[in-house]
């Protein structure tokens, strides 16, 4: 049993050995510019603060090195993504057919694009509403004084969250391909996927109604999209019964 495991065992190592290799080199260059991408970063959070108020501060000794340390992390995290998907589909890439391991190209490509379409909503649609709620609930009776190292890591979870969610269509697609999903299947079980989305986002974005509303219907709309995926890539045949 040992023996057998071992060759995958082997090319996992490599695989992580690889990713952890790009890793460390985005990580390198964004530490470098993470200054500029803090910037970005905090952008909607100050747009939604009141006027004249400064944007964030820190309270402890280490806390502005460590954001930058965090910065570096999510930012390299992304910039290494196509690493990540290659890497991923080489590891998995010996149990497929032939013209399975052919899509490694759409699987890092798409795969990519679509984290960072999830990464796109959370920023331009989802943190504008969300912050501008969150931040001015209270303030005729609080002061708004966001610690930047609390906003960072809140700003990278929330961002993994919906980028990951994303990748919903990705994921649909190879299972069809594979065929252990059709769309009958992905319809059967609308219903409770509709109860996991919900908790899902209740986990992964902060505790109000209208943060998990805001990657609920997203995920919903993208479940609806896998559904047209797999009747395209697996249809249900009647014969299969």
């Amino acid at each position: 049993m040992l023996e057998d495991l071992k060759p995958h065992i082997q090319d996992l190592r490599k695989c992580l050995i690889n990713i952890t290799i790009a890793l460390i080199l985005t990580f390198g260059v964004s530490f470098y510019f993470w200054e500029i991408i803090l910037e970005w970063m905090i952008a909607p959070l100050s747009a939604s603060l009141p006027n004249g108020q400064e944007s964030v501060i820190f309270t402890q000794v280490g806390e502005a090195f460590f954001t930058a340390i965090k910065v570096a992390f999510f930012s390299g995290f992304i910039f290494a993504l196509p690493v990540i998907f290659y890497q991923i589909w080489a590891f998995v890439a010996p149990g497929l057919y032939e013209n399975e391991k052919k899509m490694v190209a759409p699987f890092v490509v798409f795969g990519t694009f679509f984290f960072l379409c999830g990464c796109a909503f959370a920023y331009y649609v989802a943190f504008p509403i969300g912050f501008a709620y969150l931040i001015n609930f209270g303030t005729q009776l609080f002061t708004a004084l966001p610690s930047i190292g609390e906003y960072v890591s809140f700003f990278a979870k929330l961002m993994m969250g919906f980028g990951i969610s994303f990748e919903l269509p990705i994921i649909t697609f190879f299972l069809a391909k594979i065929g252990l999903v059709t769309d009958r299947t992905l319809k059967e079980y609308f219903k409770y996927a509709i109860v996991f989305i919900f908790v899902l986002a209740a986990i992964l974005t902060p505790p109000d109604i209208l943060s998990q509303f805001l990657m609920a219907v997203p995920l919903t709309l993208l479940y609806g999209l896998s559904i047209l995926i797999a009747k395209i890539i697996n249809p249900y045949k009647e014969t299969q019964e």
